[in-house]
Formats: C-alpha cells, structure tokens, sequence
C-alpha cells in the first residue's frame, strides 16, 4: 500500500528525504505508465482480434476492394509519393482524338446458354409426326406441305442401377492326360471381394471428388439393395489405392521433376489411430505443376504425420527448379541447403496481412490509412499482371521487368521509409511479413514461368479440405496414404478436364492387365492428357 504524508510531515523532513521520496515517486510513475502501455498493446491487439473473428463469421470472405479507382507509387526527389490514376497515365504530348464516338462493334450473335450446356451430351431423337390421314383431314388430300421441325431439348436424367455381372468360364479337361485350362478371363480386381471396377470407381468419384462420407454412401447403396459397409469401402479404397493407383502415381511423381515451376502447401489432418494421443495432427501436403502450364497439370497429394523440413526435402530431392509456396519456414530452409532449387514467395498471403490490417481501422479513416494505399499498390500489381496471361513467358518477364517492376520497388521503398511509423499490431505485422518475404516476393520478376501468388495450390488443396470436414478424420495411416493417393488421380483428372468417375473407371481396368509388366511404359497411355485415352473419360470441350 502507498504511504501518505500530511502537510506538517512534509515540511519537517529536510531536503535529502524530498529527493528521495521524490525519486520513488518518478520511478513509480514509470512503471505504472509502462503498465498502462502494455495493457494498452494488449487490449488493442484483442480489440483488433475481435473484429477480425466478427469479419471473418459475419462479413464477407473476399478481399477485393471496392473502390475501382487506382493508385501508383512514384519517386519524386527520392521521396515515394502517391498518384491517382489520372496523374499517373497522363501524356500531355499525347494527340487528341477526332471523334469521341466509339467505333461500333459487329458481334457475333452469341449461342444460347442451354444449347452450349446439351451441346456435349448423348441425343435421343424422339419423333413427333402427324399420320397422312390426320393431316388429309385438317388441310384436305394434297393440301400442306412440311416445314422445317420445331425442336425443343430436355434433359433426361437415368437414375443409377445396380446388377450383378454373372461371369460364367468355360472349364475344360483333356480326355487323355486329364489336364485341365479355363478359358480366358478377367481376374477379379481384388481377391475374394465382389468388388467391380464400375462399384470402385462408384465409390471413389462419391468420396474423394464429390466428398459424401463413406456412412452416407453405406446408406445409398442400401437403398439399392447392396449391403455394402463402410468398413467393406475402407478396405477397398486402401488396397485399390495400394495395389494399383500407386503405380500411375509414382509415375506421376517423377514426370512432376520435368517442370521448371512447380508449388506446394500443406493442411492439417487428424488421423485416428497413427501411434500417438488422440487429436494430434498430421499433415497432407500438396505438390503440383507450375499454374502457368495449363496443358498437363500433376496435382500430387502426400500424407505425413508432421510439418518439419524432412518430408518436403524427400519428396523434391531429385527436382531442381522454382517452388512457389507460402512463407512457411522449412521452404527457406530448402532453398539454403541446395543451390539447384529456387523458393518463389505468395502475394496473395501478404496482401492478406494488410487486408487484416485494414479490418481494424475505422471505416470513416479507411482510405487514409496505410493498407489502404498499399492495398492499392498490389491491386495495381495484379491488374498488370492480369494482362500478361495469354503471353508466351518470355514475353511475359519483358513486360514485367517494363511494368510491374518498378510498382515492386516503389511498394518495398515505401514499406521500409514507413516501417517506424507503423502504428496497430496488425499493420506492424503486415510490414514485418512483407519486408521479411521480400526476396521470395520478388522472385516472379526474374521468370515469366512463375506465379505471382499460390493460390493454384491452395485450390488444388480445397477438395481435400471440403471433404476434411465431412468426415473429420482419416482412421489409419494406411488409410491417410491411400487417400493421398486417390485424392492425386482425381484432382489431376479434374484440372486435365477428365469425367473423374469414368477415369477411375479406365485406370482399374487397364492397369491391372499390366501388374506382372517390367515394363512401366503403358502408364504413359494412362495420362490424363494422353491421345490415347477413350473419348467417353474426356468432358465434352464448350462452344
């Protein structure tokens, strides 16, 4: 408890003892304001929490800003100022225009939605015609003539159906020796198991591609009359996936070492029983083809128990080229320890940062804040790039190094003259990230092949993600492989523009004909980009 002095107190304590008590009082007054300060931080720091939980439950989940009118960075006397995008564009040499009318447009006449969306499908023709006899009565003998059809489409929809294919093999017996031979066959996909490859590719599209839970698909094959347990699936998902997905997979995995660019992320996984307490997480990482290689996109998932430097490190370890990740730590410490391999940082997550930032400021003070102006910045960045989509890549890293870099070295200039002024928690962090990553960050400037961002990968990630949540976890290692694996063929099949169900369906029936082959090379027929796939795996290309 603090001493109090009255008046007389104080008059008969002479001048040593006034300094001291004095001393005492300054350096309790510091100490409390000290406090205050950091009960200050803290509560903003919490207040700043709250309006992001309440933003990210309540509000919308897209960061795009509202505001279309752009910004540009500039430096004048060595100093970055701000320009609208009037002032930023302005040719006063330019030539004024003669006319201010535009030149009219000659458009095609555009093809109706619903002819494009049946233009791929199967036709039934179902004619509809009048009988000589009723149109003698209504225009009289010889009195009308055919016009051309009225035609209308409708889409017929053939619920599913389950039979049993009844195999019967001839058997047949020398009446000499007494031998004995079959006639040719297929085997059964797995052995003792009633399992079709039409059931499993069935069960695949309905777990790993449209995500329904395996308890839900028990459910729906009752209803047909197949009395078909989530523990029959389960096992036929990891010996399917085992046996012979494995084999398109690795294929799969050394063709990934041929592309200059590629990306990864990783997601957590609960799996049940994998040998430590329950609710510890494990890890599904993602590894694909370089976005800027649209032709034939590898999508590969893998699953590992934790989210250290090793199992990155062994899945690239025989790649050399540029990895686009988020900044998550164990990519740098890849970069460091091989000088064939490049890590290309994510703008999108720095961007996010700011986005965070601008969460916590006032609505009325938004646009003058600090992550507005460098929210605009990146927007500018992006619409830049946006226009560089369809050059060839050296094209590409031309007009980034004329255009987008010298908005790149305006932002960073920016963010290292304001770094001491930075004001909220949030922002303070944006900064931190974004000066951090700056080297990651920049590395799309040096390569027209690389992606400003890693958001292909955290798409190709999402169908894991969605059915993640529908079934919580994964029950066993083995289980978490084998769907890493599944997962791998379908997301490759839908980014290559493959009928998933109908690619299951192809692999299990042609890969099993080939298990005794030394000889892997009919897995290069088996791509998803292969000539020589059956036109029934392909979706139909739109008009």
């Amino acid at each position: 408890m603090a001493m109090k002095f009255t008046e007389e107190q104080l008059n008969s304590f002479d001048k040593s003892m006034l300094i001291q008590l004095f001393l005492n009082q300054q350096e309790q007054l510091e100490k409390v304001s000290a406090d205050l300060h950091s009960l200050d931080t803290k509560m903003q720091a919490m207040m700043e929490q709250l309006i992001l939980a309440n933003k990210n439950r309540f509000g919308r989940s897209s960061e795009k800003m509202e505001d279309a009118q752009q910004l540009r960075f500039a430096a004048v006397d060595g100093t970055i100022v701000f320009f609208n995008e009037a002032e930023a564009v302005c040719d006063l040499e330019a030539p004024e225009p003669e006319t201010l009318e535009p030149a009219p447009e000659r458009r095609k006449k555009a093809t109706g939605k619903k002819a494009q969306d049946m233009s791929g499908l199967p036709t039934n023709r179902i004619d509809h015609y009048m009988t000589e006899e009723e149109l003698t009565a209504e225009f009289g003998a010889n009195g009308w003539k055919q016009l051309p059809d009225a035609i209308t489409r409708r889409y017929r929809f053939i619920p599913a159906k389950v039979e049993v294919d009844e195999h019967h093999v001839g058997v047949y017996a020398s009446k000499t020796d007494g031998h004995m031979i079959k006639a040719k066959h297929p085997k059964s996909l797995l052995h003792g198991s009633p399992v079709s490859v039409s059931l499993a590719a069935a069960v695949m599209n309905g777990k790993y591609v449209n995500a329904v839970p395996l308890y839900r698909l028990e459910q729906e094959f009752l209803r047909y009359g197949l009395a078909i347990t989530r523990q029959n699936m389960a096992n036929w998902m990891i010996r399917l996936g085992e046996e012979y997905l494995a084999v398109l997979y690795d294929h799969l995995h050394s063709l990934l070492y041929s592309y200059h660019v590629i990306q990864a992320d990783e997601t957590p996984v609960l799996v049940n029983r994998d040998g430590r307490s329950a609710g510890s997480k494990s890890y599904m990482w993602v590894y694909r083809s370089g976005h800027m290689y649209p032709e034939k996109q590898i999508i590969l998932y893998e699953y590992q128990r934790t989210r250290n430097a090793s199992h990155p490190r062994e899945f690239l370890k025989n790649y050399s080229g540029i990895c686009v990740t988020d900044g998550y730590q164990v990519y740098h410490t890849l970069e460091k320890e091989r000088e064939d391999l490049t890590i290309a940082g994510c703008w999108v997550h720095a961007r996010r940062r700011f986005d965070e930032a601008l969460a916590v400021v006032p609505k009325e003070r938004q646009k003058e804040s600090a992550s507005y102006l460098i929210l605009k910045q990146i927007q500018t960045i992006y619409r830049k790039e946006g226009k560089l989509k369809d050059l060839s890549s050296e094209e590409r890293l031309s007009r980034r190094q004329v255009a987008i870099k010298p908005l790149v070295d305006a932002l960073f200039a920016y963010l290292k003259q304001h770094e001491s002024e930075v004001g909220t928690e949030k922002l303070k962090d944006a900064f931190s990230y974004a000066l951090n990553q700056e080297k990651y960050l920049r590395v799309f400037l040096t390569d027209g092949d690389v992606p400003m961002d890693n958001n292909a990968s955290e798409r190709a990630i999402r169908g894991f993600c969605v059915g993640k949540k529908n079934w919580q976890m994964i029950d066993t290692i083995n289980g978490a492989k084998s769907s890493a694996i599944i997962y791998s063929i379908a997301e490759t099949a839908k980014a290559n523009n493959l009928k998933p169900y109908e690619y299951f369906e192809h692999l299990l029936t042609e890969i099993p004909k080939h298990m005794d082959d030394s000889d892997r090379s009919f897995l290069d027929d088996l791509l998803p980009w292969s000539e020589k796939l059956p036109d029934v795996v392909r979706k139909p290309k739109k008009q």
